[in-house]
């Protein structure tokens, strides 16, 4: 089976600062250069989702203001979701098994602003942080350029829910790459 080279991940939170904040959700998904999900003999693709258990009085408490209320729809779903949650460290294991099955030596992360998620998964998932590259691939670089240079802007639509945002990621670097042809 062909080894990934990019893990595409997008995580929600309760809100963005990592030491106060926790991920209520994760989406895994691994590709190649090609930015194609990988399949095993199966047919399985190369995908993960799952929902961390926090504390619902966190939720309560971090889960308020502009960007919340403008998304209400989102928190409420990740809010309803929260009871089938797992703790934390179960999900940082099964994203480690994923890894295992997917991956060879070098895993680049990869993602839009990924580097905020970064903070997130090293502080909560230092296993998973051990494992990556110090090389990212930040899908938000090319929004910069292709937007203040080129005056060129993707349309990605914005659910807010991690496995709709990571395949949205992906589109848009396919778009930006294709607007290098």
């Amino acid at each position: 089976m062909r080894k990934a080279k990019l893990l595409w991940i997008d995580l929600e939170m309760t809100g963005l600062d990592p030491e106060k904040d926790r991920i209520l959700e994760v989406a895994a998904i691994a590709t190649g250069w090609d930015l194609e999900v990988l399949q095993d003999k199966e047919g399985n693709r190369a995908e993960m989702t799952a929902v961390v258990k926090v504390p619902d009085e966190l939720m309560r408490e971090r889960m308020v203001g502009e960007f919340w209320e403008k998304n209400a729809e989102s928190r409420d779903g990740l809010m309803r979701q929260n009871a089938k949650g797992e703790n934390a460290k179960e999900v940082e294991q099964r994203l480690l098994e994923f890894m295992d099955e997917w991956f060879g030596n070098e895993i680049i992360l990869a993602g839009n602003s990924i580097h905020q998620d970064r903070k997130f998964i090293d502080r909560e998932w230092p296993g998973v942080s051990q494992r990556l590259h110090y090389r990212m691939l930040d899908v938000s670089a090319w929004k910069v350029v292709f937007e203040g240079k080129y005056g060129k802007r993707f349309t990605k639509r914005e659910a807010h829910r991690a496995l709709d945002d990571i395949q949205g990621s992906i589109e848009e670097l396919k778009w930006y790459l294709e607007m290098l042809k």
